[in-house]
């Protein structure tokens, strides 16, 4: 079986890559992810750069250290190796370009959205101010990606 799967079931957890360089959003997604109620549990790998994630990815892909998320939060203005250039990276690479990718930023600015796009986003989302608008978009992360979304598997 591959180590990304469509559906996962209620019993099998789910790995979230978080690609963010801000402790304090780290913590308020950690929180968040911990207060959803879901009926699986779900593992946060919080990587703090570009070259982390990228790591992360092909440490997946080449050993068993562990699984491919089911999918990545990525802040797209990280100080090294920015997030668009991440995304690129992923859809470059045959054996990761189906891992769906959510950006998740502060700004809302239009050719931000539109350049995350190109590069392949699968959704653009715009960070919340606290604790209770975090929870209230993982709760909307888990129930679209987790629940209703049906994602490909990956080979590798």
């Amino acid at each position: 079986m591959s180590p990304f799967t469509p559906q996962t079931g209620a019993d099998e957890p789910i790995d979230v890559l978080l690609v963010e360089d801000d402790p304090r959003d780290v913590d308020l997604l950690r929180d968040a992810f911990e207060r959803v109620e879901t009926n699986r549990e779900t593992r946060l790998h919080a990587v703090a750069s570009g070259s982390d994630a990228l790591s992360f990815l092909c440490r997946s892909i080449e050993s068993d250290s562990g699984p491919l998320p089911n999918f990545v939060l990525l802040d797209p203005d990280l100080s090294t190796r920015g997030g668009v250039e991440i995304l690129e990276a992923v859809t470059d690479d045959p054996k990761l370009r189906r891992l769906p990718i959510v950006v998740l930023t502060d700004s809302d600015r239009s050719d931000d959205i539109v350049r995350c796009y190109e590069a392949r986003a699968n959704a653009y989302l715009t960070k919340p101010t606290d604790l209770s608008g975090y929870v209230s978009l993982v709760g909307g992360i888990d129930r679209f990606w987790l629940d209703q979304a049906r994602l490909p598997t990956i080979s590798t």
